[in-house]
């Protein structure tokens, strides 16, 4: 019963939220209230839909380089809701796609991000989670948000493929929003901003520093580990109109994401984490918290920072510390809402800037072996692999020039068709069994965790292991196997490691 409670607890809540800060188009309470009133507000869409409304090609191809313009609305208006989906095939499209917004013909975003991070999730990364203001699903393709972004004269919406070794992208975009009689005198603009240190560099990292009138409304916050231990010792800092002390000071990183005693993958309206691979170096972490309730409102200025203290240990799992500053990738972006407009006086890192030093190996052009085959076919998208046995195996084979500590993974291809596969690197299994049957059909990152390797080749294998028991068709198994690329991260090239 008590759970009960708190869902319809957790409901009323959103609603409520929801009408007083999103769902007020033309005025209302909330958000329900405001259906049963007339309004003078237009509801209008730009989106990639074909104009020929005969045929189906409802993408745009968005060339590597290009900076492609969504739309450009005239005000007054207000930005409701924002969903797309990508075809690519750049493993860390998340991040080499920025999103840019422009308010009332300024030349500078007051929004700009990588398209992963402003919608949750960090590193270029694919994640599924659920919130109030943003959601995504179908695997980490479909992205939507429901920030509202009011505008009196008018605003301009970009996306920029700024990665240069991976091809075009399909972008597929719907972006609604309401043209409005007027705005009130007070009305506050969405702002967005994304910034970085790779590595942190000593002190608090600084999520956000602004001036104006306004209030702060989210973050989203990644890491990258370098080292082993747990890297959320650090503190929320808020510093509100120019206070040399922190008003708003917190307990742990994992407290002001709403969690406790570490982190785990979670999702909740307000607050969560949309990626948790662990606390190993090479592992990736994205927490977000929405301040929807509990906005932190300002007057003159607002500077939010964050410690980046944790424990680390040695490789045996002795603690060499409990509470020291940890040299983690850190990335963010700050969400808020303010008076006067600003804009990103800084340009963003280049693409290669903002992830790890990945080598990222196309599968069709690795040295490739296939027992048991009956179709195999390479492509720009990988390799495609149907052996119809379940015994059959792959195996690629690739060159490491420096000694380390790689980090292996491989973006695969769940299917229908596909089955179990166990992985081997140089003939020794790492790893348990990975199943690629799925009910959709898209790439997908895989782990292959850590692994010394010496200089000269290696060989990754996967061996089949038989059908799915998710396999629904009576037809018999195909054991289709599907491999985009590998990627191998050197962990001594990222600064920090020991």
């Amino acid at each position: 019963m008590s759970r009960v409670f708190t869902r319809i607890v957790i409901v009323l809540l959103c609603v409520s939220w929801a009408g007083a800060a999103c769902g007020q188009s033309a005025g209302g309470g909330n958000l329900f209230e405001s259906l049963t009133r007339a309004s003078d507000a237009e509801t209008r869409r730009a989106s990639s839909a074909n104009p020929d409304l005969s045929k189906n090609g409802d993408s745009h191809t968005l060339q590597p380089g290009e900076t492609f313009t969504l739309a450009e609305l005239e005000g007054p208006g207000a930005i409701t809701h924002f969903w797309n989906t990508i075809a690519s095939a750049d493993p860390f499209a998340g991040r080499s796609l920025v999103l840019r917004i422009y308010w009332d013909g300024n030349e500078k975003p007051s929004v700009e991000a990588p398209l992963g991070d402003f919608f949750g999730v960090g590193h270029g990364a694919t994640s599924t989670f659920d919130s109030l203001p943003v959601g995504v699903s179908s695997y980490g393709r479909s992205r939507n948000c429901f920030w509202r972004m009011p505008f009196r004269k008018s605003a301009k919406v970009t996306i920029s493929n700024e990665a240069a070794n991976y091809g075009k992208v399909s972008l597929y975009y719907y972006l609604d929003w309401e043209k409005l009689p007027e705005l009130p005198e007070d009305t506050l603009y969405f702002h967005a901003r994304y910034r970085q240190s790779m590595p942190a560099a000593p002190g608090d990292y600084t999520l956000l520093e602004t001036k104006g009138r306004g209030h702060y409304v989210g973050t989203v916050y990644s890491a990258h580990q370098v080292r082993l231990g747990w890297f959320g010792e650090g503190d929320d800092r808020f510093y509100i109109d120019g206070e040399e002390t922190p008003r708003l000071r917190g307990t742990g990183t994992e407290d002001y994401f709403g969690d406790a005693w570490g982190f785990r993958q979670f999702h909740t309206p307000f607050y969560g984490v949309s990626l948790w691979e662990g606390v190993y170096p090479g592992d990736r972490v994205t927490a977000y918290r929405w301040h929807l309730v509990d906005p932190i409102r300002f007057r003159k200025s607002l500077k939010v920072s964050m410690e980046h203290r944790g424990s680390l240990y040695t490789d045996l799992g002795v603690a060499t510390a409990t509470f020291e500053e940890r040299p983690d990738w850190l990335s963010s972006v700050a969400f808020w809402y303010q008076n006067p407009v600003v804009v990103s006086e800084e340009p963003l890192p280049p693409p290669e800037k903002r992830l790890a030093p990945y080598r990222v190996l196309s599968a069709g052009e690795l040295t490739m072996r296939a027992k048991r085959a009956f179709l195999i076919n390479k492509s720009e998208r990988g390799v495609m692999y149907a052996p119809g046995k379940a015994d059959a195996t792959i195996e690629f084979d690739f060159e490491v020039a420096e000694k380390g500590r790689y980090q292996l993974s491989a973006m695969l291809l769940p299917s229908v068709l596909g089955s179990r596969y166990q992985p081997l690197l140089d003939d020794q299994e790492i790893g348990p069994e990975i199943d690629l049957c799925n009910t959709g059909a898209d790439w997908d990152w895989y782990r292959l965790d850590l692994h010394d390797l010496e200089p000269g080749k290696h060989t990754l294998k996967f061996a089949g292991r038989g059908a799915s028991p998710l396999k629904r068709s009576k037809a018999p198994p195909a054991h289709a196997f599907g491999m985009n690329s590998l990627i191998l991260l050197r962990l001594e090239d990222m600064e920090g490691y020991k």
